[in-house]
This record gives structure tokens, sequence and C-alpha cells, in this order.
């Protein structure tokens, strides 16, 4: 059998304030890193995020010619029908009317879900 090998003396103990102070500058180490992950992600994601949010400005402009060229058609429609300044007042009436409701719709909705 083995004899078990003779660990020798005991290494000196480090003083209590040594010890804290190695444990305050490696936990500050550990807290720059986790930011370093975060401002890397953050990052990240916002360069990925370029590209999309480009092209729904686009399309928003797209959407909003869209819009105008509808109204723009309500418009000449209406005045054939009863002349081009009364076209023009039915014309804004309409739009109006569905931004005010769609906006009272949203509002209603934001403070439902709030």
């Amino acid at each position: 059998m083995l004899k078990p090998v003779d660990p020798g003396p005991a290494p000196p103990e480090r003083p209590l304030g040594e010890l804290v102070h190695q444990l305050i500058e490696e936990g500050k180490a550990y807290a720059q890193a986790e930011i370093g992950v975060v401002k890397a992600i953050a990052s990240a994601k916002g360069k990925a995020l370029v590209v999309p949010a480009a092209l729904f400005g686009v399309a928003f402009v797209f959407a909003l010619a869209a819009v105008t060229a509808l109204a723009v058609g309500v418009v000449m429609a209406l005045a054939t029908l009863i002349g081009p300044l009364a076209g023009s007042f039915v014309g804004m009436l309409i739009f109006a009317s569905i931004a005010g409701g769609a906006g009272w719709f949203g509002y209603q909705r934001l403070r439902r879900d709030l």
C-alpha cells in the first residue's frame, strides 16, 4: 500500500483586507466584462435594425403618397358633382373623420392596455 504524501506546511494565511481587495477587483472586472457584452449585443442589434428601419421609412413615405393620391382623387370626383370648393370641403371632412376615428380608437386602446 502507498503511503500518503505529506502536504508540507500550510501556506501562510493572507490578510482579510487583501482578500476583500482582490474580491472587489474581480467584481469590477466581471462587471466591466458584462457591460462589454451588453454593449456588443446592443451594437449588433442596432446595426441589424438599420436596413429594416430604412425600409419602413420608405414604405411610410409611399403609403403617405398613396393616401394623398386617394384624397386628391376623391376631391376631384366630388368636384365634378358638387363643385371644387364643396368637393374639397367634403373630402377634407371625410379624411379628417377617418383620422379622428383612428386617433380615438388608438387612444382607447392605449388607455385599455396601460
